[in-house]
Order: C-alpha cells, then structure tokens, then sequence
C-alpha cells in the first residue's frame, strides 16, 4: 500500500469517526437541555418553522439535548412528526428525549386526569406506549398527580382521606399505566418523573416522594421560584435546597433542575439566579422550559435593573451584544442568550466545587406543617441539607414541625443529645408535641403572641414582629437571645433562642414568627448567633444581614450569594479559617481575628473572637472561593 493511499484511508476514517461523533454543545460539568412541549413540536411537521426557530435559539444557546414532548392536554403528535423532528436534532448532534405532560386541560386549573376512571386510564397507557415507541428515555413533565374529585374518585377513595387514597392510586397508576406499558413496548426506555416545585404539599395530591423514587428510573426537578412573593411564595433559595432533597431522597438519582422565564420580569438577575442555584447544587442537567419561551420572550430593558449600572455578576449589557458565531454576527434577541451566558460561566465554577454539605434537617415523608421553612433559613444565612431519615452523627441537627410526624422522634432526640450532640427545634414543632418534648425539658408553646423589635444587645428591628410565646421554668432552661417592644427599659421580654441543658447535649428552641418572612428582619447580631451556634458541622458561619445564603462544598469551597438590591459586606468567620482566595479572579482574603458575633455573650462567658474575612457582595451577585484552614 502506498504512502499516499495509507493517508487516504486514515482521513477518510477519522472524518467518519468525527460524523459519528455529536456535535455537542460541551458544557463540561452539566448538560444544558430544552423542553419541548406537544404544541411545538407539532409545528416542526413545517420544515421551514422548524429550522428557522431552531436557528433563532442556537444561533444564541448551546444546547446539549431535546426533549420532546408527545402529549399535552389531549394533544397527541402524530409517529411522523416526532421521527420528523427527532431525526432533525440527532442530525445537528443534539441527544433527544421525549416527555410526556398528562393534563386533560392545563388551563383549566391544570386539570388532570381521573386515575380511577376506565377511560382515562386506557388513555394514559396508550400515551406512554406511543412515546416508548419513538424514545428510549422520556421524562413527565409537572402534572402526574390528580385533583380529580369526579364521582368515581369519591367512591374509590371510601374512608381513606384524599391524601391516603391518591398516593395509594398514583403508586399504582405509574407502575401499571406508565412504566410497565412502557417498557412492555421497548425494554430498553427510562422513564422518569419530573417533580414540581412545591413539595411540602405534594402529598395531598398523590405525588409520592417516599415510593416514587422507586417505581421510575430517575427523578427530575422543578427549581422555578420565579417571584418570591407570588402565590405560591418560593423563596429563591427553594431552588438550590429543592435539589439537594431529591438528590438525597433518589439515592443520587436526580438528573436535573427545570428553570422557566417566571421572575425575568423582575429582572434579568431574577431568572439567573435560578439558572445559577440549580447548577451550583451539582445539577447533573439544567433543563429550560420551553422553546416557545426562548423563542418568545424577547430581551426587553425593563430586565435591566438599577443595581446593572454597578459591578455584578451577571451583566445585562454584555449579554444583549453582538456575537460572534463562526463567521456570522448575532444580535441576541431572546431570553435563550441570557440562559447560555449564565450555564457558560456557571460551568467553569461549577468544575470547582465539591459535594454539597450543609446543616441537617429532618424531613418526615408526607408530613405537613411549617411549610417550605427551610428556604427562609436559607435565605437567613443557614446552609440547609434536608434528609427524609433522621441525621446521624451530627454535631447538629434541626427539626421543624414535620419531624412530628415520627412516633419514634423523642428516642432519637434524646440519643442525639446523650452522644454529645445538638438539636434545634422550632416553635412549630414545639407546640405539637409538648409532652413528648416534655421528657427532655419542660416547655410550652401556646396560642399566646409577643410583638417584638427589640433585641437587647443583638440590636432592634425596624418593624415589629409576631413571634410565639416560649414559656419555661425558671433556671430549668435559659433565654440565649430575648426580644420585647421594647426590651431595654421595658417590661417584657420573650425568648427567641431558648436553650435547655441535658446530658451531653442542648436542647434549643427557635422562636418561627407567624410570617416567615419576618426572620428576614432580624438583627443582624441575632443571625449572627443562630448561625454560629448551628453551625457546628460546618468550617465556618456568615456573618451579616438576611437576604445572603451560603452554600458550602466538602472540597473546602464556599459560594456566597446577595439576593438584596443593594451591595452588602458580611463576614466569613470560623475557629479554623486562614485564606480565602477567589475561584474567579484569584484574589486572596486573609482571615484576621475579630471580635464575637452577636452581643459577644454566651451563657454568661464572653464568647471566644473567630478568624473572619469580609467580604463586599454587590446587588444580586455572588462570589466564590477556596479556603484554607489551620
């Protein structure tokens, strides 16, 4: 053979490799997807609409993976169109997916399907047989629960409560129509499911976090918090701590975090920060709803904020440019460009961290009370990792009201404090179940209410708060942090943080106001204490205003985040802590002795001073780091 002829067939031979290798988008630490819904790819039947609306979204994203959905709202597409479509993305190097939305009429109160009835039975199977027949993976979008209430629910449910009967009848309906049809048709399809944002209530309507892990082949997860104050009230960092539960309840199964245009409205900072918490939670996909939506929403200057005129991680100026695409200058026109802006540089961070690790919070399956409270913490500074068994061998462990709901909680209170450790309890949990709480210290919290703004030496609040009334034993416990109106020269002070000696460990009770929001109007000083003292686990506390979340990696890396619309400076302090040097610009911070968090007191001992490094935080921004400790 010769020379010449030998090099011919080596190019020809890589060039096939090279066209049997996708062409992916590359993202290295996660896969950047888009959701497809049945309306759209419908359209792509229209070859002209197809390209020209995938050209629009990847002239400004880079995508990794489509999925394409078949069914939504009784609209099934037809065999052609997906295979159609499929062919078109695997051609441009794009892996495809399918998904499946079971909504009769997302409209109408996102009506759902009625599991107990024959004929919408027979049509839910039929739609997983028909999408494990063009996918070998597909996931359900949000809506695999029921809120039918048709008669023939009403007589299957008999004496169960609606919450019993429906996660009894979801169980059965995704083994029996969804997964076992549709690995009868393909043997070869992962089916997962897609879970929603507002987990504290999914029970009440059959989606089953206990058992559902199980039945499916993976879990995947909404972390749209859109506007905080909306009527679901999803404070931003739901979509950071929403990841890490499932992640932990899967068994390391959860594929990735769903984001959607809510919130652009308020800012562009606004739909970032979604993208940006459901990457740093080691999201293994970041999924964005929908191609209508990036196709649709259009780059507006109402999305740049005021706080854009100042230096902020995410800039709104340098996103809407021009770009340079090979030899062709794109004008970004859409949301798509502020989502591939904000996964590029989120992926260069992301390479550097770690695993998550935060302070351990008990979450007892299908258990109600004190609702999504844990995202508050979150947003007051305390790194949360909720787990559905009971921590073990932790320093600390926090229980809100749903730990309530295990008949075996007290034994494991009390083996937690007899080997040493913590517990945190709130008020909520407190008032339901005092007697239990009893065998440990006696303590009430009742129906009775305390208006406070004053903290004594942990400062004062500009507005008054409604918390619960703690009450205790004189010298059988003991107020760590009080708060009156006024507490200095008043009359009456109430405890905030109460503290409770026995064995080996403390008991403490955290004071929940009636709003949840109000934690966000602590003192700093008061924060500054809670996080200290249930940080026990962890290298290091924050030390500042509320509003600023932690998120903390066992690769000796920290992020820290600003939801406020003004520049903070806080504070990283801990016992251990020497430099910090920046993961983006390498600047080194030294972490110099200062002086006790909160009023400097505890238990009547001058607290010890703590290496501290502040750190300035502009509007909406984060920054992130590697620390060294002694």
């Amino acid at each position: 053979m010769s020379m010449k002829h030998a090099f011919r067939l080596l190019s020809t031979g890589i060039l096939a490799l090279l066209c049997a290798i996708p062409l992916l988008a590359g993202h290295k630490n996660f896969k950047v997807s888009v959701y497809v819904r049945a309306y759209e790819v419908e359209k792509m039947a229209d070859t002209e609409w197809l390209e020209s609306s995938w050209k629009t979204i990847s002239d400004q994203l880079d995508v990794d993976k489509i999925y394409l959905e078949t069914h939504r709202d009784m609209k099934l597409v037809d065999d052609a169109t997906l295979e159609k479509a499929k062919a078109f993305f695997k051609a441009r190097g794009i892996e495809v997916a399918g998904g499946i939305t079971y909504t009769i009429n997302e409209s109408n109160n996102f009506e759902t399907f009625s599991y107990s009835d024959p004929e919408d039975r027979a049509w839910v199977q039929r739609v997983a047989e028909h999408t494990a027949k063009h996918f070998d993976e597909f996931l359900l979008d949000d809506f695999f629960f029921t809120s039918s209430k048709k008669d023939v629910e009403i007589a299957a449910k008999g004496d169960r409560s609606w919450t019993e009967y429906r996660l009894d009848l979801m169980n059965e309906a995704g083994r029996n129509l969804v997964v076992g049809p549709a690995k009868k048709v393909n043997p070869k399809v992962k089916v997962i499911i897609k879970y929603p944002n507002w987990y504290d209530h999914f029970q009440g309507l059959g989606f089953n976090l206990e058992w559902g892990p199980q039945i499916f082949d993976g879990v995947w997860t909404g972390t749209e918090t859109r506007d905080p104050s909306g009527n679901q009230h999803l404070q931003n960092y739901l979509s950071y701590n929403i990841m890490r539960y499932f992640e932990n309840i899967s068994g390391g199964r959860n594929g990735g975090g769903w984001v959607d245009s809510g919130g652009i409205y308020m800012s562009m900072d606004r739909y970032a920060e979604q993208l940006f918490l459901t990457a740093i939670a080691k999201g293994r996909d970041v999924m964005l709803f929908d191609y209508s939506q990036l196709l649709s929403v259009r780059l507006n200057p109402r999305f740049r904020a005021p706080w854009q005129d100042g230096a902020v991680s995410w800039n709104y100026d340098e996103m809407t440019a021009p770009i340079q695409k090979g030899k062709e200058t794109v004008t970004p026109t859409t949301m798509a460009r502020i989502a591939d802006v904000v996964l590029r540089k989120t992926d260069e961070l992301v390479g550097k961290l770690g695993e998550p690790i935060g302070i351990q919070s008990y979450k007892v399956f299908h258990a109600t009370g004190e609702e999504f409270l844990q995202n508050y913490l979150g947003m007051i500074g305390l790194p949360m990792d909720m787990y559905s068994a009971f921590p073990e061998g932790r320093k600390v462990v926090l229980l809100t009201r749903q730990a309530a709901a295990d008949p075996a909680l007290i034994d494991k209170i009390r083996k937690q404090l007899q080997g040493g450790g913590d517990v945190f309890i709130t008020t909520g949990l407190l008032a339901a179940i005092p007697e239990k709480i009893a065998d440990i210290c006696e303590l009430r919290c009742t129906d009775y209410k305390a208006i406070v703004n004053d903290f004594g030496r942990y400062g004062k609040s500009d507005k008054d708060i409604l918390i619960p009334q703690i009450q205790y034993l004189t010298n059988d416990s003991w107020e760590v942090i009080s708060a009156g109106r006024p507490l200095t020269g008043g009359v009456s002070g109430w405890p905030v943080l109460h503290r409770a000696q026995y064995s080996k460990g403390n008991l403490y009770v955290l004071a929940i106001p009636d709003d949840y929001g109000n934690l966000y109007d602590f003192p700093a000083p008061v924060l500054n204490e809670i996080r200290r003292l249930m940080s026990a686990d962890l290298d290091m506390h924050l030390e500042g205003p509320a509003k600023v979340s932690l998120f903390l990696y066992d690769n000796k890396t920290v992020i820290v985040e600003n939801f406020n619309d003004e520049a903070v400076d806080v504070k990283l302090a801990g016992a251990a802590l020497k430099t910090f040097t920046d993961l983006e610009s390498g600047e080194i911070l030294e972490a110099g002795t200062g002086a006790p968090a909160g009023g400097g007191f505890f238990f009547g001992r001058m607290a010890p001073p703590e290496p501290k490094a502040t750190v300035n935080i502009p509007a909406h921004s984060y920054r992130a780091f590697s620390y060294e400790t002694k």
